[in-house]
């Protein structure tokens, strides 16, 4: 049963995080969640004179003007639902980790890019890492307020491999695309097995393999008992998500991460390049 009650919103006080506040209130009504606005600082000047600054573990507060620049953040932006706002100090990509795994948080929304007064909070190589380490789906948006993605989604697009995962990942798209009123496609990447396509022999071989890539897509389509049109393209798996996001005018895609011991763990380590490259937002599930 796909359940979000919790939606954890990190946030610099940057424009890009302003523009991605409609996406959280929207998805935040959909699923009668409730929101906690949580925002970092250095504890080089968070913390008082007498207490030295934690390492990443550390369980400093934050100091009192962070707590007030967040009690008055976003007031019209998140109106009509439920939010908490928790400000803390420390290693930005860990808090948000430790906070999501500790506080029950089922989705964290973030944009990918901070240039505000706390920038640190989401450079990219935190959002990367908030993406490999949080074991709840994270959602992220490089540029909120310049891509075609909308709040309300109407078209998913989930990218999948053929691993282990894929029929709970197909599955978790369909329950979440058919709960927000999105219509679901999917589609999976295989890479080039020849470097000469334009040879005639070559080009058989690539369409004889995407044709067995199809069939076992299929199957594992029909064993998960998911119905949406499934698309199987050739070539890099970022750019291929990236192209046909654009192509499909999808609002929103849906990656797997997995873990890195699995065949599809390879998807953790390209969620964030996807993210990057994407025209709309990526909820890495």
């Amino acid at each position: 049963m796909l359940s979000i009650k919790h939606i954890l919103f990190p946030f610099d006080f940057s424009v890009q995080g302003v523009h991605a506040a409609p996406f959280v209130r929207a998805l935040a009504q959909r699923f009668n969640a409730r929101v906690t606005l949580f925002s970092t600082g250095s504890p080089a000047w968070t913390l008082p004179a007498d207490i030295g600054p934690p390492g990443n573990n550390g369980t400093a507060q934050a100091a009192p003007q962070l707590q007030l620049e967040l009690e008055q953040a976003l007031p019209t932006e998140l109106t009509g639902i439920p939010v908490d706002r928790v400000a803390d100090a420390g290693d930005p990509a860990y808090r948000i980790v430790e906070f999501a795994h500790t506080h029950g948080v089922d989705l964290i929304m973030m944009p990918t890019h901070g240039v505000g007064l706390f920038r640190r909070l989401l450079l990219g190589s935190v959002a990367a890492k908030v993406l490999h380490d949080a074991r709840c789906p994270v959602w992220t948006a490089t540029h909120a307020e310049e891509e075609h993605g909308k709040p309300h989604p109407r078209s998913v697009l989930c990218a999948v491999d053929d691993g282990a995962g894929s029929a709970d990942l197909m599955q978790w798209a369909e329950a979440f695309s058919a709960r927000i009123g999105a219509r679901l496609s999917l589609l999976h990447v295989v890479e080039p097995i020849t470097d000469w396509p334009s040879l005639e022999h070559e080009r058989a071989r690539q369409d004889q393999f995407r044709l067995e890539a199809r069939a076992k897509m299929e199957s594992i389509q029909s064993t998960a008992g998911v119905v949406a049109p499934l698309r199987v393209a050739v070539g890099d798996i970022v750019t291929a998500v990236a192209e046909d996001a654009w192509q499909e005018d999808a609002d929103l895609v849906v990656v797997g991460r997995g873990h890195e011991s699995e065949p599809h763990g390879r998807w953790r380590s390209h969620a964030y390049g996807i993210s990057r490259r994407s025209p709309c937002p990526v909820l890495s599930a």
